[in-house]
């Protein structure tokens, strides 16, 4: 053995290892005690010529049922994080329940392997040392004139005693270093992710994701949106403070109301974060009217038509969003082209919903001089999310008439 074995055999890792082993040998007592029982009650052990007999008969029916307690769910949890701790276990090693057949089997025959190998490490821990011990102390045995009549049997050459004893207590070190080994090289087969535990984690983070994208939906297009209009209220409450004291008391008022549904917002938004659910209903196409006035007190000019009748009137989660698709369509034309007139037309279709909200471009964008507006930004990014978890379509950009339109069609089946 080269030193880096030396050293391996030696380093505080060894020893964690065979705790490990030890703890496997704990788990098999139970087991073997019972099988041991059965094994003395059926008269099997009197009848047996051999004294070990009895005790590999009773280990042979110690592993159905060692396989069976490897089977349950929660097998993985506990030897996966001994497996980690005591182990030393690389790679991917789960102490999280096992809920397939696939990872019930890979824990039931792990869990059977770190029995017996324990159960092993163990029967060798407590036999050698004092074998080992008594081996050393023969030759001295041997010059008091005081030799055991057994000695020559067990040991032909006394003088080799010593070395045979020395051997011996090296073996729990040497059968602790390779079973332990040799489960840490296992224990990311066995205990490591089937294709439905890596199927699972993946579909976790996506839901993950997909709640933080949500959240960041909700606060760009409900509070952004409010601090827009906010600013836009103050600087024309400011040039019109002296020139026309009732519209700046006007919009000084609308600056009153949109910071408290601001904080409402917040204060739901936050509640989604929490809770993963509305703790309040958002708002819908119905407080439409609300948010337009809030708008036209910033100054804009705003012209809603809308055209929506009877069965086609969506509601729930569509009105919810057509909401949020009309509330950044403003929000983004207040930002782009600000004193500019606003149109806003909802369509009913035959099976379908349009939302559109246009305004003229301004001339350098007319010329190509300024950037799309369609190019970046959170606020269209969210808006293509909502409109794609809609099954909709949504265009954003210049028209021929020289208007920066956004259309989103939304389909009525997604009115659930």
């Amino acid at each position: 053995m080269n030193r880096r074995g030396v050293r391996a055999l030696l380093s505080g890792r060894a020893g964690l290892r065979w705790m490990h082993l030890l703890l496997g040998a704990g788990l098999l007592m139970p087991f073997q005690l019972l099988t041991t029982t059965t094994v003395d009650a059926s008269g099997l052990a009197s009848s047996s010529r051999f004294a070990l007999e009895p005790q590999l008969l009773a280990l042979a029916l110690d592993l159905p049922l060692v396989a069976a307690v490897g089977l349950l769910p929660v097998t993985r949890s506990l030897e996966g994080a001994m497996a980690r701790t005591l182990c030393g276990a690389t790679g991917e090693v789960l102490a999280s329940p096992a809920h397939t057949w696939s990872a019930r089997r890979r824990t039931s025959a792990w869990f059977t392997l770190h029995t017996l190998l324990g159960g092993l490490t163990g029967a060798v821990t407590l036999a050698m040392p004092p074998a080992g011990a008594l081996l050393l102390l023969l030759p001295l045995v041997e010059r008091s004139g005081r030799e055991p009549a057994w000695a020559h049997r067990l040991v032909p050459h006394l003088w080799a005693a010593p070395t045979l004893g020395l051997c011996l207590l090296a073996l729990p070190v040497l059968v602790s270093h390779a079973a332990g080994g040799w489960l840490t090289r296992l224990a990311p087969r066995l205990l490591g992710p089937t294709l439905a535990d890596r199927l699972a984690d993946a579909q976790q983070r996506a839901n993950a994701m997909a709640q933080c994208n949500r959240v960041a939906r909700e606060l760009h297009d409900s509070v952004g949106h409010a601090l827009s209009v906010v600013s836009l209220q103050a600087a024309a409450a400011g040039r019109l403070l002296r020139a026309d004291p009732a519209f700046a008391t006007a919009a000084l008022s609308a600056i009153e109301q949109t910071a408290h549904d601001a904080v409402a917002e917040l204060d739901r938004v936050l509640g989604l974060l929490r809770d993963g659910k509305h703790r309040t209903p958002p708002p819908t196409l119905d407080d439409l009217p609300a948010l337009l006035d809030r708008t036209r007190a910033a100054g804009a000019s705003v012209d809603c038509d809308d055209d929506r009748t009877g069965s086609a009137m969506p509601s729930g989660p569509l009105s919810q969003e057509a909401y949020r698709i009309v509330q950044e369509g403003l929000g983004n034309a207040l930002k782009h082209a600000q004193g500019a007139p606003i149109q806003i037309r909802l369509t009913s279709r035959e099976d379908s919903l349009e939302i559109t909200v246009a305004n003229p471009l301004r001339p350098r964008e007319r010329s190509g001089a300024a950037p799309s507006r369609a190019g970046g930004g959170n606020g269209l990014t969210g808006m293509r999310e909502r409109v794609r978890l809609l099954r909709g379509t949504l265009y954003a950009g210049p028209d021929d008439s020289g208007q920066w339109r956004l259309t989103a069609c939304l389909p009525l089946g997604s009115n659930r």
